[in-house]
């Protein structure tokens, strides 16, 4: 049977973090699915079209990987697409106890199980909230970036 992860955020932007995570998986996964979430409680930098495009680009090279957008729960987006398992990246312990949360609900109401993967330490200062605030007061962001 496929194995198929479903690897959700709002991705603005998608970072290097990101982008070693999905790699990762790929040694996991048969296909990933990168699920741009259309989060109404923050405010983009970057508009859900861009960002989707820009993720489209770095992974056109690689087939085991498709990046959709998508509106409401994680778990309906992993119905749609059969997948088995929520793919997430943690940073640090704060991550941990959030994404712990998320997991339990997860396979409470969706069945769907969730796999974290640490971020190697070399990522673990960078955070998408933080790229936005360095490029918002015009610091050059492309190392961060895949």
């Amino acid at each position: 049977q496929m194995k198929t992860a479903i690897f959700p955020g709002t991705y603005d932007p998608f970072t290097i973090g990101h982008y070693d995570i999905v790699m990762r998986g790929l040694d996991l996964f048969d296909k990933i699915i990168i699920g741009i979430g259309k989060n109404c409680t923050k405010q983009a930098l970057f508009p859900i079209e861009e960002r989707l495009s820009s993720i489209q680009k770095i992974f056109a090279h690689q087939s085991k990987v498709q990046v959709v957008a998508y509106d409401g729960l994680t778990i309906e987006l992993a119905k749609a697409h059969g997948a088995s398992f929520i793919l997430r990246g943690v940073r640090s312990v704060m991550d941990f106890e959030y994404e712990r949360s998320l997991a339990e609900t997860n396979k409470q109401i969706g069945n769907i199980e969730t796999i974290l993967l640490y971020t190697k330490p070399e990522y673990g200062h960078i955070s998408s909230t933080l790229i936005r605030d360095l490029h918002q007061h015009g610091i050059d962001i492309t190392k961060y970036l895949p």
